[in-house]
């Protein structure tokens, strides 16, 4: 054999390791030229590159063979890959092939979700895309509408802000500066108040014991009283109290109605008049026996008569004698 055959051998060897090997580092299988590949269109890959793994629940099944722009004008900026399928596994169309986050580490596999209604999938046809969002995309996508939300209440404190700088003029300010200062001397003089309240209540303390002390006994004291009470036949006191009352009652009716002596009394101006009249008289013989005794003992061994009454004289309480 000429070394210029040998060569040649050699050349197409190397040529074709070479080939294999890039292959291989693309993970493309180039023992395996009839291989299904299929296509899915999305808008945003989420760094899903050429190589990355195709999986169906989980198992590795194929790779990612290329990602290019769709050339049709009507879906201008949207992407196209194109996978391939070195698995027997059949599905239908209506599958999804799924974009879903490879690690925290970054990267992106691609994960055929099966279904198994509708017409089996060919090789060239067109599957479903979805995008699974990853942690941080997830976060990201979440705190989107708080950070739109929190910009729009920035805005409004900032609008409220200088409407409130706008509204207050330099004497406003002022006097809320004095009210503020104000405000605060009133705290620290409650302040210096509770301070001297603590020192009093300190100081005082054992009087305050004391009294606390004759309180309970005061109140233990009025509960014993209560207790003798409640033990007294207190029921029984008060019953009595108002027999008597009822009585008193009857008696002052029967007054009122000119019942028995104390009624007649009251209510017979007759009787009266004449016990007036009888003590009238009675007070007058009463003065006569004073100012005039004679008249009722008499002794005279020469038989001189006492003088007669006079009415006169006892009115001005004068004896006759005189």
């Amino acid at each position: 054999m000429s070394k210029e055959l040998k060569t040649g051998i050699v050349s197409l060897l190397i040529i074709g390791v070479g080939i294999w090997g890039y292959n291989f580092l693309k993970r493309q299988d180039v023992f395996s030229p009839n291989a299904r590949h299929f296509f899915v269109e999305y808008a945003n890959i989420n760094g899903l590159s050429e190589a990355s793994i195709v999986t169906i629940n989980g198992l590795q099944v194929g790779k990612v063979d290329q990602i290019t722009f769709n050339p049709s004008p009507e879906k201008k900026g949207t992407l196209l890959v194109r996978f391939s399928l070195q698995n027997n596994f059949e599905f239908s169309k209506n599958s999804i092939a799924k974009i879903y986050p490879a690690g925290l580490m970054g990267g992106q596999n691609l994960a055929i979700v099966p279904s198994y209604s509708g017409d089996k999938a060919v090789s060239g046809d067109y599957l479903q895309g979805e995008v699974k969002s990853d942690l941080f995309s997830s976060v990201g996508e979440k705190f989107n509408p708080i950070q739109d939300k929190l910009a729009n209440v920035l805005v409004h404190v900032d609008s409220l802000v200088v409407g409130f700088n706008q509204t207050l003029n330099q004497e406003a300010r002022q006097s809320l500066n004095r009210s503020i200062l104000g405000f605060e001397g009133t705290v620290y003089n409650l302040n210096k108040t509770m301070r001297s309240i603590n020192k009093l209540l300190e100081d005082n303390k054992s009087k305050i014991d004391v009294t606390l002390d004759n309180t309970k006994k005061i109140t233990e004291d009025v509960s014993k009283i209560t207790e003798d009470l409640a033990k007294a036949e207190l029921g029984k006191t008060i019953k009595k109290l108002e027999a008597t009352i009822d009585n008193a009652n009857g008696l002052l009716v029967g007054m009122k109605e000119g019942k028995g002596t104390l009624g007649k009394l009251v209510s017979d101006d007759k009787l009266y008049t004449n016990l007036a009249n009888a003590t009238k008289e009675m007070e007058e013989l009463l003065r006569e026996m004073k100012l005039n005794p004679k008249r009722f003992v008499h002794f005279s061994l020469f038989g001189k008569k006492p003088k007669p009454y006079n009415e006169e004289n006892n009115n001005k309480n004068v004896s006759n004698d005189k």
